[in-house]
């Protein structure tokens, strides 16, 4: 009957909230889930919601992510970083799926080819979900349909990051930027450096 997605803030999901609001005007919600979440991307997320005037809720998920670490591990005896992070985007799954039951609505994720091909997303997280409109375009596509949707240029040209700790970003855990993702995937070779 419509979609649901989670806005985070970032150039993927802004634009997938964008697309969705134009298929389905009276038949989409965002979520904005914080967790532990930058100010600064919530007020982004909320940007869009108002320049689109796209139907949302604001559900904050940090104390059941911190109650739920409490219960698996009292002691910090793992303290493991991405097994932690991780918890994150699949408690945000948990939600869209609930919602989705409700409204009888499809999950649209917000992953692009980039993240895809090299298998950058949570499984069972980020990665799980119904339909993937981003999932043929490579990064830098996203940006050109970002331009073109006029999402503000702060979200467009802010480093991507999927808000996993302070201070994470995409390419700073891939180890390579998604100018040189995109250029491998696009020509099968590495970009010669100049």
């Amino acid at each position: 009957k419509g979609v649901i997605f989670g806005l985070s803030g970032g150039i993927d999901s802004a634009v997938i909230a964008v697309l969705c609001q134009r298929a389905f005007p009276e038949h989409t919600i965002s979520l904005i889930l914080p967790c532990e979440s930058q100010e600064s991307d919530i007020q982004d997320a909320m940007s869009i919601i108002e320049k689109y005037h796209i139907n949302y809720r604001n559900i904050d998920l940090t104390s059941v992510y911190l109650q739920l670490l409490s219960l698996i591990d009292p002691d910090d005896k793992y303290n493991n970083k991405v097994a932690r992070a991780n918890l994150k985007p699949r408690l945000r799954m948990t939600v869209l799926y609930y919602f989705a039951n409700i409204f009888d609505y499809l999950v649209v994720g917000t992953g692009n080819k980039s993240e895809i091909s090299i298998g950058y997303f949570t499984k069972y997280g980020d990665g799980g979900v119904d339909i993937l409109p981003l999932g043929n375009s490579l990064k830098s596509e996203v940006i050109e349909m970002a331009q073109f949707l006029e999402i503000p240029q702060h979200i467009i040209s802010k480093p991507p990051s999927a808000g996993l700790w302070e201070n994470q970003t995409d390419e700073g855990e891939m180890g390579f930027s998604y100018e040189q993702l995109d250029y491998f995937l696009t020509y099968g070779k590495l970009k010669d450096k100049k």
